[in-house]
């Protein structure tokens, strides 16, 4: 155990040392983002811009974080890049700039895309069924009522879900990660989320009844892994495939996908969880397999299960920050587009009423605001939650489940994304609010 510690504090102080420095191992590929040097940036305070990344860098000073990675994008220049902490707890080396990170629903947004391109095609209405693409949903079933003695009352459709809300979560399919309703828990009995591949998911999510019926709440769901089906049913491609045509090449996110070869392996940062048992952090897989619920994490080929849209995608901050930037361009990046202006508005728009709550951002921390709305794979933030917060009117995010996050501002032109890999403790509020805490310090840097 002794030996365990020496070597857990050598390694944190070691990615300590290495932050900011040029000597850091250095992306390869397009030229944005230069994390090598921060440029004069107009529009930010330069102290104010030191005490955000000496904050970043104080997650992993206190122990909240064995690694982190933060970047500021303001009018299309690196304002901040911030990194500390350790890549590989064992072998003590550090977070580097070409790091890679499980981003898990932060795949979501980039599915979106994917859809989007789809559409701008004609492929489909954001008013057409899903049974139209996926006609194994055409019989599905409605949760009427249901009690704790595991009584279940269901009833037919009243109509089929559409695109437009299997897009923004109000189709009425349940997830699995959470909720004691009779869908959740068919979907964690049924193992949904571990499906070899995504006909096989189809096939079992259409055994399982809806939580409610389509369009009249939202609920976290399974709707992204479904529109990953039908971007395969519609191309012809496999999602990777397409992603991969359509989206990383045309925008030079070399790294970004849903398996690590073999001679990216040693990038891949290790990841966190809190063990049941011994009430601390460790580095996943545990030594008892028992307490390994997470499935694999090596992301190697040979060893994943389908190509999940709504959270199966590797990534690197580089790569991340170049969706971004495309996003912010109104679509397109280095005179390449991806989508048009209007299709990147239409998905940061608010499709919710006003009496429909979201109760995630992608985290595994969860929340409840009746001022943040949800578009077409992103959520929103507007009005009085903008106002309270200091988000940009319209601003759009999300995050992933070992605590990534991000979010763009295109009334501010800016983005921020944050790269850790932790999966958060139970209960959780007891968890580091990145986010919040990342919220704050940016537009604290803000002159305009």
């Amino acid at each position: 155990m002794r030996d365990r510690l020496t070597r857990l504090k050598t390694a944190t102080l070691t990615g300590l040392l290495v932050v900011n420095l040029s000597a850091c191992t250095k992306i390869t590929g397009s030229a944005f983002p230069d994390l090598t040097s921060n440029p004069a940036v107009t529009g930010v305070d330069v102290e104010k811009i030191a005490a955000l990344e000496s904050r970043m860098r104080q997650f992993v000073v206190e122990g909240d974080s064995m690694g982190i990675a933060t970047l500021l994008v303001r009018d299309g220049k690196v304002a901040s890049y911030t990194q500390a902490g350790v890549r590989d707890l064992l072998n003590g080396e550090p977070i580097t700039q070409d790091s890679m990170y499980r981003i898990y629903s932060m795949s979501k947004p980039i599915t979106g895309v994917a859809m989007m391109i789809l559409h701008e095609q004609g492929a489909f209405s954001l008013d057409d069924p899903v049974s139209k693409f996926i006609p194994e949903f055409e019989n599905l079933k409605v949760v009427k009522s249901y009690d704790l003695e595991g009584n279940v009352e269901l009833e037919p459709l009243q109509r089929q879900p559409t695109i437009r809300e299997l897009m923004s979560h109000t189709a009425g399919f349940g997830y699995g990660i959470s909720g004691a309703d009779p869908s959740n828990m068919q979907f964690r009995k049924k193992a949904v989320l571990a499906s070899p591949d995504l006909q096989s998911l189809v096939d079992t999510v259409a055994t399982i009844p809806l939580m409610h019926q389509p369009g009249t709440a939202w609920a976290y769901s399974v709707s992204v892994d479904l529109q990953g089906a039908i971007v395969e049913r519609i191309s012809g491609m496999s999602l990777g495939d397409f992603f991969q045509s359509k989206i990383f090449k045309p925008l030079g996110m070399v790294d970004t996908a849903f398996y690590v070869p073999a001679e990216k392996a040693e990038r891949l940062a290790d990841v966190f969880g809190y063990h049941p048992v011994t009430k601390n952090f460790q580095a996943l897989p545990f030594a008892d397999p028992a307490f390994n619920i997470l499935g694999d994490i090596s992301y190697r080929k040979e060893t994943r299960g389908m190509e999940s849209g709504g959270g199966g995608l590797v990534s690197t901050m580089a790569d991340y920050a170049r969706f971004c930037q495309m996003m912010l361009n109104g679509g397109q990046l280095d005179g390449v587009r991806i989508l048009s202006k209007k299709s990147i508005d239409l998905m940061a728009k608010n499709v919710l009423t006003d009496s429909q709550t979201i109760d995630s951002t992608g985290n595994l921390n969860g929340t409840t605001s009746q001022r943040v709305g949800f578009g077409l794979n992103f959520g929103i933030i507007m009005g009085e939650a903008s106002e309270i917060s200091g988000y940009g009117d319209g601003s759009y995010f999300w995050g992933g489940a070992a605590s990534t996050w991000f979010w763009i501002d295109p009334k501010n032109d800016l983005f921020f994304i944050g790269m850790v890999q932790q999966f958060p403790k139970p209960p959780p509020a007891v968890n580091p609010d990145f986010r919040k805490t990342s919220q704050q310090f940016v537009y604290d840097t803000l002159t305009d």
